[in-house]
C-alpha cells in the first residue's frame, strides 16, 4: 500500500504583510514551519503503516520554494519514507485551483497511490480547498473533515466526519483522497535518531519540465481567484446598557430591549 501525504509550509509568524500589487501574502524573509494540520495527516499515515500487516510506504509531497524541503525532512524524521518537492518559478502566485492542478499532475507521476491525505486546511489561508480540488482532478472519491479513519477492507476506508452539529460515517473505495481534522490524533515528535536518518531518505525535486503541465493553468495566469482588496476591518464601538436589579428585573429589561430592536 502506498500513502501520499500532501503538506504545506506556512509562515511561522502571524506578522505577515500583503503584497500591494498581487494582494497575495508576502512570504519573503519569513521563516516557515509545517502546517500544523498536516502533521495530523502524517501521523495517520504512520499509524496505518505501524498497524498494517502488509508493507506500507508513506511519501510526502509539497509545492513551493527550495526551502520547503525543511518541512519534508521534518515529516521524514517523523517516519515518512520519502519526499517530493515541486519547485519552479512558474508555480508562483498560484491560487488553490492552480495549486491543486500541479499537485494532481505530480501525484499522477508518483503513481499507484492508494490513499492521498491532506490536513483539514492551511493556517495561512484557511480555505481547505486543495484536497477536494485534487480529488476532482484525479477523479477519485473524497472524504473531508475526517475525525477518524480506518482500513475497513482490502480496498476501502471508513471515516467518521465531525461536522458542526453532527457526525457522519462514510465508506470510500480506494484509491481515495481524505482530509483530516486535528481531533484525529496527536502527532509524534521526531527522535534525534530519526532526524539523523531523515537526511538519508530520498527527496526528489521536480521542476516545470519534469511534469506534464498545461502552462495556461499555472501560477497567476492559471488562477481565476482575484483579490481586489485586502484590509483590516475598522473597530466598531458599541454602547453597552447594563442590566440592573434582581435577576428577574434584569431579565425583564433584557426582554424589553430585545423587543425594542424587534429581535423577539
Amino acid at each position: 500500500m502506498k500513502i501520499v501525504v500532501c503538506i504545506k509550509q506556512v509562515p511561522e509568524t502571524n506578522d505577515v504583510t500583503i503584497d500591494p500589487v498581487t494582494h497575495n501574502l508576502d512570504r519573503r524573509g519569513l521563516a516557515g514551519v509545517m502546517n500544523p494540520f498536516d502533521k495530523n495527516a502524517i501521523e495517520l499515515a504512520l499509524h496505518l503503516k505501524d498497524t498494517a500487516t502488509d508493507d506500507v510506504q508513506v511519501a510526502l509531497l509539497t509545492m513551493g520554494p527550495d526551502d520547503y524541503a525543511e518541512s519534508l525532512r521534518e515529516g521524514m524524521a517523523m517516519g515518512a519514507d520519502e519526499g517530493y518537492l515541486l519547485s519552479d518559478r512558474a508555480f508562483a502566485g498560484a491560487d488553490t485551483l492552480a495549486t491543486g492542478y500541479v499537485i494532481a499532475q505530480a501525484l499522477k507521476k508518483v503513481g499507484d497511490a492508494d490513499l492521498i491525505l491532506f490536513g483539514r486546511q492551511a493556517v495561512d489561508a484557511d480555505t481547505g480547498q486543495v484536497g477536494p480540488i485534487v480529488a476532482e482532478f484525479l477523479h477519485q472519491p473524497q472524504i473531508t473533515y475526517a475525525a477518524s479513519l480506518r482500513l475497513s477492507g482490502k480496498n476501502e476506508v471508513t471515516a467518521e466526519r465531525l461536522l458542526e452539529d453532527t457526525k457522519q460515517t462514510l465508506v470510500a473505495q480506494l484509491p481515495a483522497v481524505v482530509s483530516v481534522r486535528s481531533e484525529l490524533n496527536t502527532p509524534r515528535y521526531p527522535t534525534p535518531r530519526n532526524i539523523q536518518l531523515s537526511f538519508e531518505k530520498p527527496l526528489t525535486i521536480w521542476h516545470h519540465d519534469d511534469l506534464d503541465l498545461d502552462d495556461s493553468r499555472l501560477g497567476q495566469a492559471g488562477s481565476p481567484t482575484i483579490v481586489t482588496k485586502v484590509y483590516a476591518p475598522k473597530p466598531v464601538k458599541r454602547e453597552l446598557t447594563p442590566l440592573t436589579g434582581t435577576p428577574s428585573e434584569a431579565a425583564s429589561q433584557l426582554i424589553k430591549a430585545l423587543k425594542g430592536r424587534q429581535l423577539i
